[in-house]
Protein backbone atom coordinates (compact mmCIF):
# COMPACT_ATOMS: atom_id res chain seq x y z
CA UNK A 1 0.00 0.00 0.00
CA UNK A 2 2.68 2.36 0.88
CA UNK A 3 4.50 1.58 -2.06
CA UNK A 4 1.33 2.35 -4.47
CA UNK A 5 0.95 5.67 -2.41
CA UNK A 6 4.54 6.87 -3.32
CA UNK A 7 4.35 5.56 -6.70
CA UNK A 8 1.34 7.76 -6.98
CA UNK A 9 2.38 10.43 -5.43
CA UNK A 10 6.02 10.74 -7.46
CA UNK A 11 3.46 10.27 -11.29
CA UNK A 12 2.03 13.13 -9.62
CA UNK A 13 5.05 15.19 -9.26
CA UNK A 14 6.26 14.27 -12.49
CA UNK A 15 2.82 15.36 -14.18
CA UNK A 16 2.55 18.82 -12.11
CA UNK A 17 6.44 19.39 -12.45
CA UNK A 18 6.31 19.34 -15.90
CA UNK A 19 8.20 21.98 -17.77
CA UNK A 20 5.77 24.35 -19.92
CA UNK A 21 7.43 26.09 -22.69
CA UNK A 22 5.73 29.43 -23.78
CA UNK A 23 6.31 32.39 -25.93
CA UNK A 24 5.18 35.85 -26.15
CA UNK A 25 5.53 37.88 -29.46
CA UNK A 26 4.63 41.07 -31.54
CA UNK A 27 3.61 40.31 -34.83
CA UNK A 28 3.17 43.56 -37.66
CA UNK A 29 2.96 42.77 -41.42
CA UNK A 30 0.29 43.25 -44.13
CA UNK A 31 -3.36 42.43 -45.07
CA UNK A 32 -5.04 41.79 -48.00
CA UNK A 33 -8.62 40.96 -49.28
CA UNK A 34 -10.05 38.46 -52.37
CA UNK A 35 -13.76 38.73 -53.05
CA UNK A 36 -15.99 40.72 -54.94
CA UNK A 37 -14.26 43.15 -55.58
CA UNK A 38 -10.42 41.60 -56.18
CA UNK A 39 -11.19 37.75 -57.77
CA UNK A 40 -8.39 36.84 -58.98
CA UNK A 41 -5.46 38.68 -56.81
CA UNK A 42 -4.86 35.93 -54.35
CA UNK A 43 -1.23 37.17 -53.03
CA UNK A 44 -2.25 41.21 -52.67
CA UNK A 45 -1.44 42.69 -49.62
CA UNK A 46 -2.76 46.09 -49.61
CA UNK A 47 -2.33 47.54 -45.83
CA UNK A 48 -0.28 47.56 -42.38
CA UNK A 49 -1.60 45.18 -39.94
CA UNK A 50 -0.15 44.31 -36.44
CA UNK A 51 -0.74 42.10 -33.15
CA UNK A 52 0.10 39.86 -30.75
CA UNK A 53 0.80 36.52 -29.68
CA UNK A 54 0.64 33.97 -26.84
CA UNK A 55 2.07 30.27 -27.48
CA UNK A 56 2.33 27.27 -25.48
CA UNK A 57 4.62 24.73 -27.23
CA UNK A 58 3.65 21.51 -26.09
CA UNK A 59 6.05 19.64 -27.53
CA UNK A 60 9.08 20.18 -30.87
CA UNK A 61 6.29 19.34 -33.66
CA UNK A 62 2.81 20.90 -32.16
CA UNK A 63 2.43 24.40 -30.51
CA UNK A 64 -1.30 26.43 -30.05
CA UNK A 65 -1.11 30.01 -30.38
CA UNK A 66 -3.73 32.71 -29.34
CA UNK A 67 -3.10 35.57 -31.30
CA UNK A 68 -5.09 39.21 -32.14
CA UNK A 69 -4.30 41.17 -35.14
CA UNK A 70 -5.92 44.64 -36.27
CA UNK A 71 -5.43 45.62 -40.03
CA UNK A 72 -7.41 46.99 -42.92
CA UNK A 73 -8.63 45.40 -46.53
CA UNK A 74 -9.71 47.54 -49.12
CA UNK A 75 -10.31 47.78 -52.42
CA UNK A 76 -11.71 49.86 -55.57
CA UNK A 77 -12.60 49.15 -58.87
CA UNK A 78 -11.53 52.07 -60.86
CA UNK A 79 -7.85 50.77 -59.73
CA UNK A 80 -8.58 47.71 -61.93
CA UNK A 81 -7.47 46.44 -65.07
CA UNK A 82 -10.67 45.09 -66.15
CA UNK A 83 -13.06 47.70 -67.82
CA UNK A 84 -16.73 46.16 -66.33
CA UNK A 85 -15.09 46.41 -63.20
CA UNK A 86 -14.06 49.99 -63.89
CA UNK A 87 -17.64 50.74 -65.35
CA UNK A 88 -19.06 49.51 -62.08
CA UNK A 89 -16.83 51.72 -59.91
CA UNK A 90 -17.81 49.74 -56.41
CA UNK A 91 -15.21 50.54 -53.83
CA UNK A 92 -14.72 49.51 -50.05
CA UNK A 93 -12.84 49.52 -46.91
CA UNK A 94 -13.10 48.13 -43.48
CA UNK A 95 -11.16 47.98 -39.99
CA UNK A 96 -10.40 44.36 -39.22
CA UNK A 97 -9.80 43.19 -35.76
CA UNK A 98 -9.13 39.51 -35.07
CA UNK A 99 -9.09 36.82 -32.16
CA UNK A 100 -7.34 33.39 -33.07
CA UNK A 101 -6.67 30.31 -31.79
CA UNK A 102 -4.41 28.05 -33.97
CA UNK A 103 -2.81 24.62 -33.63
CA UNK A 104 1.11 24.61 -35.30
CA UNK A 105 2.45 21.66 -36.79
CA UNK A 106 6.16 22.23 -37.29
CA UNK A 107 8.03 19.72 -39.94
CA UNK A 108 11.22 19.38 -38.02
CA UNK A 109 11.47 19.06 -34.19
CA UNK A 110 12.06 22.69 -33.55
CA UNK A 111 13.49 24.92 -30.82
CA UNK A 112 16.69 24.25 -28.93
CA UNK A 113 14.66 24.45 -25.61
CA UNK A 114 12.90 22.01 -26.15
CA UNK A 115 13.84 20.58 -29.87
CA UNK A 116 16.46 19.85 -32.10
CA UNK A 117 16.43 22.19 -35.32
CA UNK A 118 16.95 25.63 -35.00
CA UNK A 119 14.27 25.96 -38.43
CA UNK A 120 11.55 24.72 -39.56
CA UNK A 121 8.55 25.37 -41.86
CA UNK A 122 5.23 24.87 -40.47
CA UNK A 123 1.58 24.82 -41.06
CA UNK A 124 -1.13 26.26 -39.25
CA UNK A 125 -5.31 26.26 -38.84
CA UNK A 126 -7.87 27.40 -36.02
CA UNK A 127 -10.86 29.65 -35.87
CA UNK A 128 -10.92 32.65 -35.57
CA UNK A 129 -13.66 35.54 -34.42
CA UNK A 130 -13.43 38.93 -36.73
CA UNK A 131 -14.93 42.28 -36.38
CA UNK A 132 -15.38 44.62 -39.29
CA UNK A 133 -17.54 47.68 -40.62
CA UNK A 134 -17.34 48.70 -44.35
CA UNK A 135 -17.22 51.61 -45.21
CA UNK A 136 -16.77 53.95 -48.64
CA UNK A 137 -16.48 57.56 -50.06
CA UNK A 138 -18.93 59.70 -51.80
CA UNK A 139 -18.31 63.34 -52.39
CA UNK A 140 -15.67 63.72 -49.73
CA UNK A 141 -18.03 61.84 -47.16
CA UNK A 142 -17.61 58.65 -45.68
CA UNK A 143 -20.12 56.20 -45.32
CA UNK A 144 -21.03 53.03 -43.02
CA UNK A 145 -22.59 51.03 -45.58
CA UNK A 146 -24.42 48.45 -43.58
CA UNK A 147 -27.11 50.99 -42.45
CA UNK A 148 -27.48 51.68 -46.01
CA UNK A 149 -28.74 48.43 -47.24
CA UNK A 150 -27.43 48.96 -50.65
CA UNK A 151 -29.21 45.10 -51.72
CA UNK A 152 -32.16 46.25 -50.63
CA UNK A 153 -31.92 44.18 -47.23
CA UNK A 154 -34.68 44.33 -45.04
CA UNK A 155 -31.97 44.61 -41.92
CA UNK A 156 -28.74 45.54 -41.70
CA UNK A 157 -26.01 42.16 -41.56
CA UNK A 158 -24.10 41.60 -38.87
CA UNK A 159 -20.22 43.01 -38.59
CA UNK A 160 -18.61 40.11 -36.26
CA UNK A 161 -18.02 36.51 -37.93
CA UNK A 162 -16.55 33.44 -37.61
CA UNK A 163 -12.94 32.67 -40.00
CA UNK A 164 -10.99 29.66 -40.96
CA UNK A 165 -7.77 30.29 -40.55
CA UNK A 166 -4.84 28.53 -42.23
CA UNK A 167 -1.57 28.97 -43.90
CA UNK A 168 2.43 28.13 -44.09
CA UNK A 169 5.33 29.68 -42.53
CA UNK A 170 9.21 29.46 -41.20
CA UNK A 171 10.52 29.55 -38.00
CA UNK A 172 14.65 30.23 -37.23
CA UNK A 173 15.66 29.99 -33.76
CA UNK A 174 17.92 33.41 -32.90
CA UNK A 175 18.78 32.37 -29.70
CA UNK A 176 18.11 30.18 -27.13
CA UNK A 177 15.24 32.44 -26.15
CA UNK A 178 14.77 34.49 -29.23
CA UNK A 179 12.90 33.35 -31.94
CA UNK A 180 12.15 35.10 -35.93
CA UNK A 181 8.67 33.67 -37.69
CA UNK A 182 7.30 34.35 -40.99
CA UNK A 183 4.11 33.55 -41.95
CA UNK A 184 1.35 34.24 -44.93
CA UNK A 185 -2.40 33.04 -44.39
CA UNK A 186 -5.59 33.00 -45.59
CA UNK A 187 -8.70 33.73 -43.44
CA UNK A 188 -12.18 32.09 -45.47
CA UNK A 189 -15.02 34.19 -43.45
CA UNK A 190 -18.08 33.39 -42.78
CA UNK A 191 -19.44 36.05 -44.28
CA UNK A 192 -19.94 37.35 -47.94
CA UNK A 193 -20.01 41.05 -46.48
CA UNK A 194 -16.40 42.12 -45.54
CA UNK A 195 -17.23 44.75 -49.01
CA UNK A 196 -20.69 45.37 -48.22
CA UNK A 197 -21.26 43.50 -51.99
CA UNK A 198 -22.64 39.70 -52.30
CA UNK A 199 -26.29 39.50 -54.35
CA UNK A 200 -27.89 41.70 -56.47
CA UNK A 201 -28.87 45.18 -57.50
CA UNK A 202 -32.30 45.73 -55.60
CA UNK A 203 -35.16 47.62 -56.99
CA UNK A 204 -36.60 51.02 -56.82
CA UNK A 205 -38.54 49.89 -54.53
CA UNK A 206 -36.42 47.74 -52.08
CA UNK A 207 -33.99 51.27 -51.97
CA UNK A 208 -37.20 53.98 -51.07
CA UNK A 209 -38.47 51.79 -48.07
CA UNK A 210 -35.89 54.18 -46.00
CA UNK A 211 -37.03 57.72 -47.64
CA UNK A 212 -34.62 59.82 -45.59
CA UNK A 213 -31.81 58.16 -47.06
CA UNK A 214 -33.36 57.06 -50.36
CA UNK A 215 -31.03 59.13 -52.57
CA UNK A 216 -27.30 58.14 -50.70
CA UNK A 217 -28.84 54.57 -50.94
CA UNK A 218 -29.60 54.66 -54.87
CA UNK A 219 -26.00 56.46 -55.28
CA UNK A 220 -23.78 54.03 -52.95
CA UNK A 221 -25.88 51.09 -54.52
CA UNK A 222 -24.40 52.01 -57.83
CA UNK A 223 -21.76 54.79 -58.35
CA UNK A 224 -21.08 53.94 -61.85
CA UNK A 225 -20.98 56.68 -64.16
CA UNK A 226 -23.41 55.14 -66.78
CA UNK A 227 -25.57 53.60 -63.92
CA UNK A 228 -24.74 49.60 -65.03
CA UNK A 229 -26.66 48.37 -62.15
CA UNK A 230 -30.12 46.88 -63.42
CA UNK A 231 -32.53 45.29 -61.29
CA UNK A 232 -31.88 42.00 -60.49
CA UNK A 233 -27.93 41.38 -62.31
CA UNK A 234 -25.31 40.61 -59.61
CA UNK A 235 -23.66 43.22 -58.72
CA UNK A 236 -19.90 40.88 -57.46
CA UNK A 237 -19.13 37.23 -58.04
CA UNK A 238 -21.03 34.06 -56.56
CA UNK A 239 -18.72 32.94 -53.89
CA UNK A 240 -20.71 33.06 -50.97
CA UNK A 241 -17.87 33.90 -48.72
CA UNK A 242 -15.58 36.24 -48.71
CA UNK A 243 -11.45 36.06 -47.94
CA UNK A 244 -8.95 38.05 -46.25
CA UNK A 245 -4.81 37.66 -46.03
CA UNK A 246 -1.96 38.30 -43.51
CA UNK A 247 1.33 37.95 -44.01
CA UNK A 248 3.87 39.23 -41.36
CA UNK A 249 6.77 38.90 -39.38
CA UNK A 250 6.55 38.11 -35.84
CA UNK A 251 9.33 37.99 -33.18
CA UNK A 252 8.96 36.05 -29.79
CA UNK A 253 10.78 35.09 -26.88
CA UNK A 254 10.33 31.78 -25.38
CA UNK A 255 10.76 31.19 -21.50
CA UNK A 256 10.00 27.84 -19.27
CA UNK A 257 7.39 27.46 -16.36
CA UNK A 258 8.43 24.88 -14.59
CA UNK A 259 5.11 24.22 -12.24
CA UNK A 260 5.37 21.37 -8.86
CA UNK A 261 4.06 21.12 -5.56
CA UNK A 262 5.77 20.79 -2.55
CA UNK A 263 5.10 17.74 -0.08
Amino acid sequence: MKRNTLFILILLFSITAKAQVWEIGVTGGAMGYIGDLNQNKYLKLTNFAFGGMVKNNIDGYWSVKLSVLKGQIESYDFQSKSQQERDRNLSFFTPITEASLQVEFNFFDYGRLWGKKRITPFVFSGISGIMFNPQTKLNNKTYDLKNYRTEGQTQNYKTNALAIPFGVGVKINLSENFNLIGEFGYRTAFTDYLDDVSAYYPTASQLNDQPNITVERTQLSDPSISKIGVTGTQRGDFRKNDTYMFGGITLSYTFVSQKCYSF
